[in-house]
């Protein structure tokens, strides 16, 4: 197959099928090739794939649940293969993954992290113990299961703003679960584990604030700007030179009836 731009979404929907049509503007405005969503909040049976299938995703790989977590990819690229893990003993729908044939093949891993609670506590917190846990358990997978020179994309709602400039105010918030330095360091080690290619900020210097979650208890969350860089796309180094464009599209949160998180948009040249 010959494929020589892609466009690359990843996005918590927050509910599937109450924001699909918000999915519907974002496939009709900026045509993404393939969509990753998080947090779908949908059982199998119930996902919307004719509302997908008519937007020309005919490659659909989901794996969900009632009420919480879930995962979709929606593909114009048809999949060699697809795939369902379940992490840290629990089997709650955080990590699926399809193999396209881009760049000599490459395997796309769509991750929801667990949030983790509001205590960063491992004593009081399972919670947080288990998203602690899951990132651990991310970076030992990958450095079994690939090489620096293979072909990967790891993208989704991280739910770790890993830089002092991915949140609104570092000082305030290195207490608060998202950013705390035991969280921060274990994605970083993730990161380390394929030296991944972090790419926003591949396109967005390191000193410059960036988001893509605003909190819902924000009366008018663009004037406070209180957000966090929650939601990444990761690649290996063999896919770094095809990195063409970047875009968090923040708009998207005064869409009606908003996700608290924007779609994270990137585009690959090959």
């Amino acid at each position: 197959m010959t494929q020589n731009n892609i466009r690359l979404v990843t996005w918590n929907i927050n509910s599937v099928r109450l924001r699909a049509p918000l999915i519907e503007k974002l496939a009709n405005e900026h045509a993404p090739d393939i969509i990753c969503l998080q947090e779908t909040k949908c059982p199998d049976d119930l996902f919307p794939f004719d509302t997908f299938h008519a937007l020309g995703y005919e490659h659909i790989h989901i794996h969900g649940m009632k009420s919480y977590n879930g995962q979709a990819i929606l593909s114009k690229i048809p999949f060699e293969a697809t795939e369902i893990h379940h992490r840290v003993g629990r089997e709650d729908c955080r990590h699926i993954m399809v193999k396209l044939d881009i760049n000599g093949g490459t395997d796309l891993h769509n991750l929801y992290i667990p949030a983790g609670g509001d205590e960063p506590d491992i004593e009081t917190n399972d919670k947080f113990k288990h998203k602690l846990d899951f990132v651990e358990e991310m970076t030992l997978w990958f450095k079994t299961h690939y090489k620096d020179t293979d072909n990967v994309i790891a993208v989704g709602d991280f739910n770790i703003a890993p830089q002092e400039h991915d949140v609104w105010s570092h000082k305030q918030l290195l207490k608060i679960v998202s950013h705390t330095p035991a969280e921060t360091d274990r994605l970083n080690d993730m990161q380390k584990s394929l030296t991944w290619v972090d790419t926003t900020r591949h396109f967005v210097p390191s000193d410059e604030k960036i988001y893509s979650w605003w909190s819902y208890r924000n009366r008018d969350w663009k004037k406070s700007n209180r957000g966090r860089r929650l939601d990444h796309i990761w690649v290996t180094q063999p896919l770094k030179p095809h990195l063409a464009a970047h875009n968090i599209l923040s708009e998207a949160r005064d869409w009606e009836k908003p996700s608290d998180h924007v779609p994270v948009i990137l585009d690959f040249k090959f």
